[in-house]
């Protein structure tokens, strides 16, 4: 009955919208386009940008990231962490409401469900008509045991969810998770061993809080009913056309002024999956935003020193920063390498060094990005720098060919359509210093399958942070993560960087572990399991009438402080 509802309620909000429609072009609404499409609204299924964009509209977690990358209080006012780095104790806000909803009322009559799906006949029309019930929406206060709920659905192995793993550090026997409400406004969490970057990995949209009410009343269709805390409320959902949040009119935060946030009324997510059509929709202003650019119309938008064109400065408004990816490619280690380890690792120098980042970046990104001349570690973490990789040398990259008998040796690189642009440049740069370079375009599902299995040999990578610690980057070439249990594909084994890196994670002074960082991404270089092409960028195009988007390193999409007007 309330699918059905549900869709009867959606029939009578187009209608009414139909006759209202000066009133609804009044109101404050942020329009953007999801080409990847959405499947969930569930935070615990957040695994992608397409999903945390949506997911962070409605949910928070206990504390967040600011613009410039400081970790800010969200649900939790104030934490406390123990001398040993164990624990983690949580003083929450007493202030934070989840969405008014109907899931609240508990056991009963479900509103509407006397709705008529057709006409009444003539003989009920001669009786009384009741009135039809209407909806009690209420809600209530968060507490800690709601937060000990919520995480134990991210580790509870029947939901499968992508994000358990951000737990993996937090003690427990079993099912059992050492997640505790001390009172209903003191969380605590204890961790097996010590991880500094513990704290930042709460900001994530998988330890979001959910109330339990509302995944017991919806059950599966939680998914495309969520009830949150976030600036704004579900709405509604067409799966494949629209999805519509509305301003949270109770949410806890405010600005400086003592002004209730967000500013706008709604927002509008659209999903044309042809990103050209969606682009032509953007310029004619039927979108507010757009992130990053496709090939097909980067010179249309931009100069080839990567500025917006004059044509468009009246309208769009272009942001750019350096984002936490690392694009590169990547070789399989293979310890029975007819090489030899000494060849081998020549080998892979020798690639790093022919290829020219500057003209690739000019001719095919428009010069969108950060040279790769440093190591795994972006442009903007701490532990990045920017001289420990490979510049352009083609003279040296010759002169290790040659030294070696390198000569006419055949890299065989894989790719994906997306990249094969940049994958046919780098073949023609490992030719002339003297190696063949056959290239295959295969499907993504397919190069992740095949690279987990070790069967690429030199294969497209990249790496986007999960949350901004360098940790995120270096863990993944560890010998401990070895595919296919873990992300270290390349199979690359330094016992020298493994125990760097299990001194970094003993330790809590930020400076000192920033060190650790960079020698172990220095030390990565020198092996060079990997060539680093390139640190990308967030780049973001927005309708001029959009006030205060922003932009941050990670590339969330932040809608609470943002303001609409002509």
């Amino acid at each position: 009955m309330r699918k059905f509802f549900l869709g009867i309620l959606t029939l009578l909000l187009l209608v009414s919208c139909g006759k209202r429609q000066d009133s609804e072009e009044e109101l404050a609404i942020f329009k953007y386009n999801e080409a990847a499409g959405i499947l969930t609204l569930d935070p615990i299924y957040a695994k992608d940008l397409a999903h945390i964009w949506a997911c962070n509209q409605a949910f928070n977690s206990l504390v967040a990231f600011d613009e410039q990358m400081n970790l800010v209080p969200m649900i939790a006012k104030s934490w406390d962490i123990s001398e040993d780095g164990l624990v983690y104790t949580f003083h929450l806000r007493n202030d934070v409401q989840f969405h008014e909803d109907e899931c609240f009322k508990g056991a009963g009559l479900r509103p509407f469900d006397k709705l008529r799906t057709q006409a009444p006949s003539q003989d009920e029309k001669a009786k009384v008509v009741e009135p039809v019930e209407t909806p009690t929406l209420t809600t209530r206060f968060v507490t800690a045991q709601d937060f000990v709920y919520s995480f134990n659905r991210v580790v509870d192995k029947r939901l499968n969810s992508p994000g358990m793993w951000i737990f993996s550090s937090v003690k427990h026997e079993g099912d059992q998770y050492a997640f505790t409400a001390l009172d209903d406004s003191t969380f605590q969490i204890e961790l097996s061993q010590p991880f500094p970057p513990f704290l930042g990995i709460l900001s994530m949209t998988y330890a979001s809080v959910v109330p339990r009410e509302a995944v017991d009343y919806y059950g599966d269709d939680f998914r495309s009913h969520p009830v949150g805390t976030g600036p704004f409320h579900f709405q509604y959902w067409k799966e494949g056309v629209k999805l519509v949040f509305r301003k949270n009119p109770n949410y806890f935060e405010r600005d400086e002024a003592g002004e209730r946030l967000p500013y706008i009324d709604a927002v509008s997510v659209s999903f044309l999956i042809d990103k050209q059509v969606a682009f032509l929709e953007f310029i004619k202003g039927k979108f507010d935003f757009m992130s990053g650019i496709d090939a097909r119309y980067k010179d249309e938008l931009l100069t080839y020193d990567g500025n917006l064109r004059k044509k468009y400065e009246d309208k769009i408004q272009l942001i750019t920063e350096p984002y936490l990816n690392t694009e590169y490619f990547s070789f399989y280690i293979d310890p029975n390498d007819p090489l030899g380890p000494d060849r081998s690792r020549a080998l892979r120098q020798a690639v790093s060094l022919c290829i020219d980042r500057e003209k690739m970046l000019r001719y095919l990104r428009n010069g969108i990005g950060e040279l790769g001349t440093g190591g795994l570690i972006p442009v903007g973490l701490p532990g990045y720098s920017p001289t420990i990789g490979y510049g352009y040398d083609l003279k040296r990259a010759q002169q290790l060919v040659a030294e070696n008998h390198l000569e006419g040796h055949l890299l065989q690189l894989s790719t994906v359509a997306d990249y094969a642009d940049i994958g046919k440049f780098v073949q023609s740069q490992v030719e002339q210093i003297g190696l063949q370079c056959k290239m295959e375009v295969m499907p993504p599902a397919t190069l992740r399958s095949m690279k987990a299995n070790g069967s690429l040999p030199f294969f497209r990578s990249s790496w986007v942070a999960d949350y901004p610690d360098a940790e995120n980057y270096l863990s993944t070439f560890t010998t401990a993560n070895f595919a296919p249990s873990g992300p270290n594909y390349t199979h690359y084994s330094n016992p020298k960087f493994d125990l760097l890196y299990d001194k970094a994670m003993a330790c809590n002074d930020m400076e000192e572990r920033t060190r650790y960082y960079t020698e172990m991404d220095s030390l990565m270089m020198r092996d060079a399991p990997v060539v680093v092409l390139f640190y990308d960028e967030v780049l973001r195009f927005v309708n001029k009438r959009v006030k205060d988007l922003g932009s941050n390193p990670t590339n969330l999409l932040d809608l609470r402080r943002v303001r609409i007007g002509e």
